[in-house]
């Protein structure tokens, strides 16, 4: 299990323990400014972390990967993620009580258009204190002025929006806002997400890998090269006269999404620690 699963888990994954989602959690004053900011100030946050992390592309790798490591241990206290499979997200919306959908910060910083694919998480109805600080703050450039108000979604629509966002090639991941609180779930992809630029573009971990791997059945794969293509992370190598699918294993974060676009079922998910060259690949 990664890091988090035994400092915050007690034994299980940390994002299905439901004390990382309490509503006790946000009586810290200090984690009620950090998502204000976040919230208030996300956007420009993110323009200048993306060219603070260009200029260190440019920096001997010597200098890079001590600053790399800071950062991501920085963020581990702060704002952390991990990458999950659909199972995981409706067993982590069977245990929350409100679902409130945003659009996404990221793309509205990189792509400059509304795209909704965050989503806040309490365990008390119309999102408790999260959805409050949310509406003590201006958020009109996450939710859009045209709504007036936030998004309230039933989980079963939720669950339908996130399988939706999987077949369109976004992998599901859970987020902290001081850990270890869980305030959602986002749905990422390239070039729009910033904990995906970071972590794959600049090379600096913001994010745990998923808990599983993919597999491939040699017997049911009819090399159509589906998978290879809908796979945000590059995890399969490039299918050649006909050749099965191949999963290169340190590439895999296990979010599952080549599943959905395999037609001969030939691709599952198999727990990370049972394969001994990638059990304790997190970063």
């Amino acid at each position: 299990m990664c890091n988090f699963c035994h400092q915050h888990g007690e034994g299980k994954k940390w994002y299905l323990e439901a004390r990382n989602y309490s509503e006790d959690l946000l009586s810290d004053l200090k984690r009620r400014k950090f998502i204000e900011d976040f919230f208030t100030h996300g956007s420009e946050g993110m323009k200048r972390g993306e060219k603070g992390l260009t200029a260190l592309d440019k920096l001997p790798s010597f200098i890079s990967g001590f600053i790399r490591k800071k950062i991501t241990r920085r963020q581990m206290a702060n704002h952390f993620g991990q990458v999950i499979p659909i199972e995981d997200v409706e067993k982590i919306l069977e245990m929350t009580t409100s679902v409130v959908r945003l659009a996404c910060s990221c793309r509205q910083s990189f792509l400059g258009s509304e795209q909704r694919f965050c989503y806040g998480l309490s365990l008390v109805p119309r999102g408790g204190e999260m959805v409050n600080i949310l509406k003590g703050i201006d958020t009109s450039y996450l939710i859009g002025p045209q709504t007036g108000g936030l998004e309230y979604l039933s989980k079963e629509d939720a669950l339908k929006h996130m399988q939706q966002c999987e077949q369109d090639g976004l992998c599901h991941s859970v987020w902290s806002f001081l850990t270890p609180f869980i305030g959602g779930l986002c749905n990422c992809s390239l070039p729009g997400c910033m904990a995906m630029r970071t972590s794959l573009i600049h090379k600096t971990p913001v994010m745990f890998r998923g808990e599983y791997l993919a597999a491939v059945d040699p017997e049911k794969c009819i090399a159509c090269g589906e998978c290879q293509k809908i796979c945000p992370f590059g995890a399969y190598r490039p299918v050649r006269n006909g050749h099965k699918a191949e999963v290169d294993l340190k590439k895999c974060y296990g979010c599952g999404i080549c599943r959905r676009v395999c037609p001969a079922g030939a691709i599952s998910l198999v727990d990370r620690a049972s394969v001994p060259e990638v059990a304790q690949l997190w970063l």
